[in-house]
């Protein structure tokens, strides 16, 4: 294998990053996740707690961040080494190895569509830990319960009487689907443009020796991105798919919020009818909170995928450090 060729990242260094980059992500941007959910706010954005409290709910988030965003890089990395041309593995590296051709590839998948279908297993993946934490987050922020995480949990879990172990299991997940509706459509846009771009980057650095910021900000070895690149790319191919799946989001808080359980029809013919009612509009209900929306993704991204790369680049640069015996910078 030559030496500008490497494996993919090792299982426990997508562990770490991820757990890493999601953590630091979500709870920097806290406060804007919080406005943006008190837009969406059945009840409107005053009476859901305005500007006031604006670190409710950051209990449940501080527990679930970690283990949802490593569970996604996790199953997002495995799954494109699993889907890529039998003689090309490409990795959020940036990097390509021979890979086995005993059972390991499809050989017929173009870049994109393995990128999209990683994603959205990842995120699929993810959502087992990020739904019951959202349900949570989502209520304390609405004022729900006294805004307390815990609070609002102990309020689900006290209901194992009236509606039985698998009630409560149910209550937990509410909103499970459209959150998955919701996810997959976002990572299809995102993900495959954030490695578009990446690609890109590497392509210029082949062809001018530099990296869009110059020679100093480097990806290990040269040949990846650097973490500030990668983190320019994260940034407007999140806010790019945060906007587009706007709606998508404004009908899972409605969903997670609502005192009782109800249909996914149901909640978009009430989102409808109450825009109709207060400004004449159906539709503009459906766009409520995107402004710190996509100023929260566009941020996230940047942070969240910066991040990881950042580690991603630290644990590779190890590793080709102790395989030379050379500092790698």
């Amino acid at each position: 294998m030559s030496s500008s060729q490497s494996s993919p990242p090792a299982f426990q260094t997508a562990l770490l990053a991820g757990a890493l980059a999601g953590t630091t992500v979500d709870l920097s941007l806290f406060p804007l996740d919080t406005l943006k959910t008190r837009l969406q706010s059945a009840q409107g954005f005053f009476a859901s707690g305005g500007f006031r409290g604006i670190y409710r709910g950051v209990g449940s988030c501080v527990i679930g961040s970690a283990p949802g965003a490593a569970f996604f890089f996790v199953t997002y990395e495995t799954t494109k080494s699993l889907l890529a041309p039998p003689h090309l593995v490409g990795t959020t590296t940036g990097d390509t190895k021979q890979a086995e051709l005993s059972g390991k590839g499809t050989g017929g998948l173009s870049p994109g569509v393995t990128h999209g279908v990683a994603a959205s297993l990842g995120e699929i993946a993810a959502c087992a830990v990020r739904v019951p934490t959202e349900v949570i987050k989502q209520r304390a922020q609405a004022g729900q319960h006294g805004g307390s995480s815990l609070s609002s949990l102990q309020h689900i879990l006290n209901q194992r009487g009236a509606i039985g172990l698998t009630g409560v299991w149910r209550e937990l997940y509410r909103g499970w689907g459209i959150t998955v509706m919701r996810e997959v459509p976002f990572t299809v846009l995102q993900f495959p443009l954030w490695e578009s771009l990446k690609k890109w980057g590497r392509e210029r650095r082949q062809r001018t020796g530099r990296g869009l910021f110059g020679d100093s900000a480097r990806g290990k070895d040269d040949k990846d991105v650097s973490a500030p690149e990668s983190a320019l790319y994260g940034s407007l191919a999140g806010g790019f798919a945060a906007a587009l799946t706007t709606p998508l989001d404004v009908l899972k808080t409605r969903i997670m919020l609502s005192e009782r359980r109800e249909g996914v029809v149901s909640v978009v013919k009430g989102i409808w009818r109450d825009g109709k009612e207060k400004s004449g509009s159906g539709l503009r209900p459906f766009f409520s909170g995107i402004g710190p929306r996509v100023m929260w993704i566009s941020i996230g991204g940047a942070i969240f995928l910066g991040s990881y790369q950042s580690v991603v680049n630290a644990f590779e640069g190890t590793k080709q450090t102790k395989g030379t015996g050379e500092l790698s910078l």
